[in-house]
């Protein structure tokens, strides 16, 4: 997010994170928690946290204030199944058991600008398989702009579709 905050904030959303020039010559130091990150959870209106991908990133959420007392809270764990590691029913309700508290899967299928609709489609059924396992739901299938036409307001399995727009490809440094 760090090339791309400038950008969202000019569009009403605030980030909370290091701009890119602010952590340049880190280097082993690895990633250091924005301060105000660790009390998001006491702003107001809608608070999105992108913890990365894996283990490693669902431990940050122990970082904030009041994640536990919090009951408005819900964690949700975004399933690609072109990535091994969540690429078939076994291996995402491995990998959604090892996070700890998950409340919801989110479908986000994709092969970056090779995603099709039938992708899109086939994850779905995989993530809404394992969620049925799991006892969770299916809270969204998301899809770019470009597709969205394809899947209309629900995907094959009955999940909402929400339309992204691709801001990634342009945040890289």
């Amino acid at each position: 997010m760090r090339p791309l905050k400038k950008e969202l904030e000019e569009q009403g959303i605030e980030v909370l994170g290091w701009e890119t020039g602010q952590v340049t010559g880190w280097g082993e130091a690895g990633t250091v928690l924005y301060p105000a990150v660790r009390w998001a959870l006491r702003r107001e209106g809608s608070v999105i946290i992108d913890v990365g991908y894996g283990v490693a990133g669902a431990r940050t959420l122990h970082l904030l204030e009041d994640v536990e007392e919090n009951p408005d809270l819900r964690v949700l764990a975004v399933i690609n199944t072109t990535r091994p590691a969540t690429a078939t029913v076994p291996a995402i309700i491995d990998h959604v058991r090892s996070l700890g508290r998950v409340d919801g899967l989110i479908n986000n299928t994709h092969l970056g600008d090779e995603t099709t609709a039938a992708l899109v489609q086939e994850g779905a059924g995989v993530v809404t398989t394992a969620a049925r396992e799991l006892g969770i739901p299916v809270v969204a299938t998301a899809v770019v702009e470009e597709l969205a036409f394809f899947l209309g307001e629900r995907d094959r399995e009955g999940n909402p579709v929400r339309v992204l727009h691709r801001y990634m490809p342009r945040a890289f440094w």
